[in-house]
């Protein structure tokens, strides 16, 4: 089914994929992960962010996040 694709604006794409239009399917590739603080990793033109004292958790006592095995 054909898609209309209205005005758009990218300002960044570093190791992604960007898609328009139709698709079979979209599957990640790799995974990561990633510990910030709050409003650090914001995206936008245009982005203002108001913090005070922010604490970020590393601990992560599970073992696999997310599965790529057997992926396409």
């Amino acid at each position: 089914m054909p898609a209309l694709i209205g005005p758009v604006s990218i300002t960044s794409v570093g190791g992604g994929v960007v898609t328009f239009g139709d698709t079979f399917y979209v599957s990640p590739k790799s995974s990561s992960k990633t510990n910030t603080g709050s409003g650090a990793v914001n995206t936008g033109n245009f982005v203002n962010t108001n913090t005070g004292i922010s604490g970020t958790n590393t601990l992560d006592p599970d073992l696999v996040d997310q599965n790529n095995v057997a992926n396409a």
